[in-house]
C-alpha cells in the first residue's frame, strides 16, 4: 500500500512537473489574442463535433480565419502509401479525397513549394510503424498547406507549426477511438459468427450422440436375447441366431455411418472453430485472411454437401448440379474455412427455406441446385471472375426482402417462423468481398438464387500467403 500511494505521489508530481514546464512554454511563445483565440476554439469544436470529416473542416477553416490565408489539408491514405487532399477551406470537404500534387511531400521540417507553406503532421506512433515514417519518436501522417507563402509572417509561421502539433494529436486521439470502435465492433460480430456458425450447428453433435445410444441399446437387446435362446436349447435357435445376425449386420452398418458422420462433423467444426480463432483476427481487429490455392468444389463445396446431404435428404430436398461440374473444377486462392463457412450459410438456408413449386411442366420440384460459371472482365477489362450460384425452389423474396437481404439482422417474413439471427448472409457478403468479390440475390421463375463472383486472377499477396 505505502509503495502504491508513493507511486500516485510520484505520478502527481509528475504532472505538476510537466504544468510548469507548460505555462513557460505558452509565455515564451507569446501568442497574440488571435491565436490564443483560435487555439481555444481549435479544442473547443474539436470536441463538439464527432465525425473525422468536420475535424477536417474544422482544421482548415479555424486557421484560415486567424491568418486570412488558404489552406489546405493532405492526409495519408489508409495504407500508409500516397498523401490526399481530404479538405480545403474555400471548397471544403474532397469526396472523394483527390491524390495529393507531386510537390506535397512528407517531411520532417516545414518546407515552400509552389507559393505554399508547407507544415508536417504529426502523431504518436503504433506498435507497428514503419522506421520510414517515424520522425523524432513520432509518426509523420500528413501535411497543412498554406499560401500565399510570402505573406505568412515569422511570427504566424511559428503558430502555424504548433497548430499543426494539436492537429497531429486529436487526429491520433480520433484514430485510436475509432480503431477501437471498429475492432470492438469486429469482436461483437465475431461472437455472433462463433454463435451462428459453430456454437448452434455443432448442437447436430447431441442428435448424433443420441443415435449412438439407441444403437447401442439395441445391442443390449441383442445380447440378452441371445442368452435367453442359450438357456432354451430349442431347434428354433438355428433360426433366431440368422435373425439374430442379420440385425447385427444392420445394426453395424448403421454405427459405422454414424461414426463417419461424427468424424465428418468434427472435421468442419474443427476447420471453422480454426477460420474464426485465429490470433490474427483478433489482434488485427478484423478477418485476416490465409489464402491457399483448391478447387471450389472438391475441397469446398462437396464436403459442405455431403454434411448436408442427409438433413435435405430427410426433408424431401432433391440436390441438383451440372454433370460436369467436376472436371470443370478451377483452381482458386481462398480462405479455405472462411469460404466453406459461405457455403455451409447458403446450404443451411437452402436446409430452411427450400419448398415445393410446380414446374411450368406441371411437375412437383423441391430442390437445391448449385454451379458455377465465367464471367468474362466481370472486374474490368481482361479481369475475369466466376460466379458460384446456390439455387433453392420456393418463393420468391419481395423486393424490400432482395434489398435487404444482405443486412446483418435482417430477417424476411418467413423467417420469422425459423431459428437464426439473420446474421449468415451479412457474414457471407463479408467474407466475400475480403475475396475482392461480390454477393448478389436474383429472382428465378422457380425461386431464389443467392451467388458470389470472386476474381480469377488471385489477390496480389496470395502467393506469399499459400500454405500459411
Amino acid at each position: 500500500m505505502l509503495e502504491k500511494r508513493k507511486k500516485n505521489d510520484n505520478d502527481l508530481q509528475h504532472i505538476k512537473k510537466r504544468i510548469e514546464e507548460k505555462h513557460r512554454d505558452y509565455a515564451r511563445y507569446n501568442f497574440n489574442i488571435e491565436q490564443s483565440l483560435l487555439l481555444h476554439t481549435f479544442f473547443d469544436l474539436a470536441q463538439e463535433f464527432d465525425s473525422i470529416e468536420d475535424f477536417y473542416r474544422i482544421c482548415v477553416a479555424a486557421l484560415g480565419r486567424c491568418i486570412r490565408a488558404h489552406c489546405r489539408l493532405h492526409i495519408l491514405d489508409e495504407k500508409g502509401e500516397h498523401l490526399q487532399v481530404v479538405c480545403d477551406s474555400l471548397e471544403g470537404l474532397k469526396r472523394p479525397p483527390a491524390r495529393s500534387p507531386s510537390y506535397i511531400k512528407l517531411t520532417c521540417k516545414p518546407y515552400e513549394a509552389r507559393n505554399a507553406y508547407l507544415v508536417p503532421i504529426q502523431r504518436k506512433p503504433k506498435r507497428d510503424t514503419p522506421n520510414s515514417l517515424m520522425n523524432l519518436g513520432k509518426i509523420l501522417t500528413g501535411v497543412l498547406e498554406v499560401f500565399p507563402a510570402p505573406d505568412i509572417t515569422e511570427a504566424d509561421r511559428f503558430f502555424i507549426k504548433k497548430y499543426c502539433n494539436r492537429i497531429g494529436y486529436n487526429l491520433h486521439n480520433r484514430i485510436i477511438a475509432q480503431q477501437n470502435i471498429t475492432h470492438l465492433k469486429f469482436i461483437n460480430n465475431l461472437v455472433t459468427d462463433i454463435e451462428h456458425n459453430v456454437i448452434t450447428p455443432n448442437m447436430y453433435f447431441k442428435h448424433l450422440f443420441n443415435q449412438l445410444k439407441k444403437r447401442i441399446k439395441e445391442i443390449d437387446e441383442l445380447e440378452f436375447m441371445m442368452q435367453e435362446m442359450k438357456k432354451t436349447q430349442q431347434p428354433t435357435v438355428g433360426k433366431g441366431c440368422e435373425a439374430v445376425m442379420s440385425k447385427i449386420s444392420n445394426l453395424h452398418t448403421a454405427l459405422q455411418e454414424n461414426h463417419r458422420e461424427l468424424l465428418e462433423h468434427h472435421a468442419t467444426y474443427s476447420l471453422f472453430l480454426e477460420s474464426l480463432f485465429r490470433r490474427d483476427h483478433f489482434t488485427k481487429g478484423r478477418f485476416v485472411l490465409r489464402l491457399k490455392k483448391c478447387f471450389i468444389d472438391r475441397d469446398i463445396v462437396s464436403p459442405q454437401l455431403e454434411h448436408y446431404a442427409s438433413r435435405l435428404k430427410s426433408r424431401g430436398i432433391d440436390v441438383e448440379h451440372s454433370p460436369d461440374l467436376r472436371r470443370e473444377d478451377q483452381e482458386l486462392f481462398v480462405d479455405v474455412g472462411l469460404l466453406s463457412q459461405v457455403y455451409a450459410n447458403l446450404f443451411s438456408n437452402a436446409l430452411k427455406y427450400t419448398t415445393e413449386i410446380i414446374t411450368s411442366y406441371g411437375r412437383p420440384r423441391k430442390a437445391v441446385a448449385y454451379g458455377r460459371e465465367l464471367k468474362a472482365s466481370y472486374f474490368g477489362r481482361g479481369r475475369h471472375g466466376i460466379k458460384f450460384n446456390v439455387f433453392t425452389t420456393g418463393e420468391r423474396l419481395s423486393e424490400h426482402e432482395a434489398k435487404a437481404v444482405f443486412t446483418d439482422g435482417f430477417r424476411g417474413e418467413r423467417g420469422k417462423n425459423q431459428s437464426g439471427t439473420g446474421h449468415g448472409l451479412a457474414f457471407i457478403k463479408q467474407v466475400v468481398e475480403m475475396h475482392g468479390g461480390v454477393v448478389g440475390y436474383e429472382p428465378t421463375e422457380e425461386g431464389n438464387n443467392f451467388y458470389f463472383v470472386l476474381p480469377l486472377t488471385p489477390p496480389q499477396s496470395a502467393e506469399d500467403q499459400e500454405g500459411s
